[in-house]
Parts: C-alpha cells; sequence; structure tokens
C-alpha cells in the first residue's frame, strides 16, 4: 500500500536534489574557510581584472589628451592615486565577497541539515514499514 506521506516526503527531497540540492552539495564538498577563501581569491581576481580594463578604458577614452599631458604629469602621484583606488575597490570588493559567501556557507549547511533531517524521517518510515 503507499504510503502518502512518504510519497510527499520522497517528492519534496527529490525536487530539492534537482535545483538547490545541486548547488548546496557542491558547497558542503569544502570546509567553511576553504570555500570562504577560495571564492574571496576568485573575487580578488575579477576585480583585479575589471579595474585592470576599467583603466585601459579610461586611458583609452581619452588617449590624445593622455599622450599630450604624459609629459606634464607627475608619474609617482598619478601611481600613488591608482594604486589607492586600486586597493580600496580591492579591499571593498573582497569584504563584500567574504561577507556574502559566508552567508552562502551557512545557508547551504542549514539547507542540507533539513535534507539530512528529512532523509533519516525517510528511513525510519522504511524502518517501520518493515517491522509490520
Amino acid at each position: 500500500m503507499l504510503n502518502e506521506k512518504r510519497i510527499r516526503l520522497m517528492t519534496k527531497m527529490a525536487a530539492y536534489e534537482e535545483n538547490e540540492g545541486k548547488k548546496t552539495i557542491s558547497i558542503s564538498n569544502y570546509f567553511r574557510g576553504d570555500y570562504i577563501s577560495f571564492q574571496v581569491v576568485k573575487g580578488a581576481l575579477s576585480a583585479t581584472v575589471a579595474f585592470c580594463l576599467v583603466i585601459a578604458m579610461y586611458v583609452y577614452y581619452d588617449l590624445e589628451i593622455f599622450l599630450e599631458d604624459i609629459y606634464k604629469m607627475d608619474i609617482v602621484a598619478l601611481l600613488k592615486t591608482v594604486a589607492t583606488a586600486y586597493a580600496a575597490i580591492l579591499i571593498g570588493y573582497m569584504l563584500i565577497s567574504y561577507i556574502v559567501y559566508s552567508y552562502r556557507y551557512t545557508k547551504a549547511k542549514q539547507s542540507l541539515h533539513r535534507y539530512f533531517t528529512q532523509l533519516r524521517e525517510l528511513q525510519a518510515m522504511y524502518e517501520k514499514e518493515g517491522r509490520r
């Protein structure tokens, strides 16, 4: 005989595995520190690439003016300004990445805990039916 509660639970678990479960299971393969640091490093690399692209686009946009004024510029002050902007953007992006990925890891662990609770519940249903 079909157990409707067990079927509902199995359907709910299958839907979880198909959608959210793929992400959370891949996240759970890492330790918290490893996952967060890996994501922060990836974020730092992408922020560096984005910063370089923005600087390149800015120079390319005003290339003629930049080339005319390059001999009049204080290159050291320009490099200090660019380095300061880069450091500020990088630190901000890394901080935001840390917060976001800490939150995602925590939510994934909570979600997996609920999933494992449902697995234990399903196992108890099977054991209960087996005894009858």
